[in-house]
């Protein structure tokens, strides 16, 4: 069990991180035509939003023992 809970919260760090970069990355990097601004931010908000699932989840299981 103690194992599942390492990996959900490097999964829940790497969804989160990833996604606060994709979210910088649609704002400050203009496209060059192969990945519209959008698709970053619709990406970015859906991993932050993943990330902040697993890390509530995480904190709770925590908390629970």
């Amino acid at each position: 069990m103690k194992e599942w809970i390492n990996i959900q919260l490097l999964t829940a760090f790497v969804l989160a991180f990833g996604g606060l970069v994709m979210l910088f990355c649609g704002i400050y990097i203009s496209p060059l035509g192969q990945i519209h601004e959008s698709l970053l931010v619709a990406f970015g908000e859906v991993a932050t939003f993943a990330g902040s699932l697993f890390g509530i989840d995480y904190v709770y299981k925590r908390k629970k023992k």
